[in-house]
């Protein structure tokens, strides 16, 4: 298979329109037709229906196998680029909304000034797109946040290549309006919130799937799901009553109209890790060092 027509079959997926595909990949729509047939004689099988465009099933399955192969290749060539030290005058942060802490962004800003044509940059995003950045060399480092036992490491979307190590454990929270009847509580057990109503907001907290493996429960259902990474935004819907959500304890303190109440049961915790590549830039390498715990030299 041709990585190229991978890469147009998966675009014309996505946008569901060869003529888009075409303007987004800066092809004629006649190119993109004859990546499509191509990859569809290469395969003996249809991969497209045409009217309106979507997967056949020949195609779902091929997508499946298409987007962790070209997120590979991507890869490659980031992780070859890196050996070049290319970039070395750029210092990219990915970061998940709740793994951004006053001593990152302290070691960041030192980072940037002792590195005067130093350019540096912190991108919000979710988790997979997070770790896909560093991956494919749009970013340096990320920044991932999650819900795990103590001591126990993330698990990581297609991480595998990339190095990791804790920056930090927190108590997780959820996160109630300020006048719920267990807003007084000292600390509260998952299991008996299984039946309440939460916010659906996987980039921005806890993921409820993982909520409902925690407590081994199959509840955590949601009436709203809130898209995006601003924790503020999120905990506004929280204080107006439209559900609850999961934050790290420090952090939810100070959110107006909010009461944070640990879990103590299950035992889990918020874990922040950094992942970076193995052949890190200069910069790269110098904030690396100063994020790492000093426990682990």
């Amino acid at each position: 298979m041709d990585p190229q027509q991978l890469r147009t079959f998966v675009t014309v997926v996505d946008h569901r329109s060869f003529s888009a595909a075409a303007q987004a990949l800066g092809y004629t729509q006649s190119a993109i037709s004859q990546h499509i047939a191509a990859l569809e004689a290469d395969l003996a099988a249809p991969l497209l229906f045409r009217r309106p465009v979507a997967p056949t099933e020949a195609g779902e399955r091929l997508l499946e196998h298409a987007r962790p192969l070209l997120l590979r290749l991507d890869a490659a060539r980031a992780d070859i680029a890196r050996l070049r030290q290319e970039r070395p005058g750029r210092l990219a942060l990915a970061c998940t909304p709740g793994a951004l802490t006053p001593a990152t962004a302290l070691a960041l800003v030192r980072a940037r000034t002792a590195t005067p044509r130093l350019v540096a940059s912190v991108r919000m995003c979710g988790r997979a797109e997070a770790v896909q950045a560093v991956l494919t060399g749009t970013a340096d480092l990320a920044l991932v946040d999650g819900a795990v036992a103590p001591s126990d490491p993330l698990p990581l979307p297609d991480a595998a290549p990339l190095p990791a190590f804790p920056v930090s454990e927190e108590p997780l929270a959820v996160l109630l309006p300020a006048t719920h009847p267990l807003a007084g509580r000292p600390a509260l057990r998952l299991a008996d919130l299984a039946a309440a109503r939460w916010i659906d907001a996987p980039d921005a907290a806890v993921p409820l799937a993982q909520l409902r493996a925690a407590a081994q429960s199959d509840g955590f259902g949601h009436q709203l799901t809130y898209t995006g990474t601003d924790i503020r935004g999120l905990s506004v819907l929280v204080a107006a009553g439209a559900g609850l959500t999961t934050a790290a304890l420090p952090a939810a303190k100070d959110l107006p109209g909010i009461a944070a109440i640990p879990i103590t049961e299950p035992r889990i915790v918020h874990r922040t890790e950094l992942l970076h590549p193995r052949t890190p830039t200069s910069p790269t390498a110098e904030l690396l060092d100063a994020l790492r715990p000093k426990q682990s030299h």
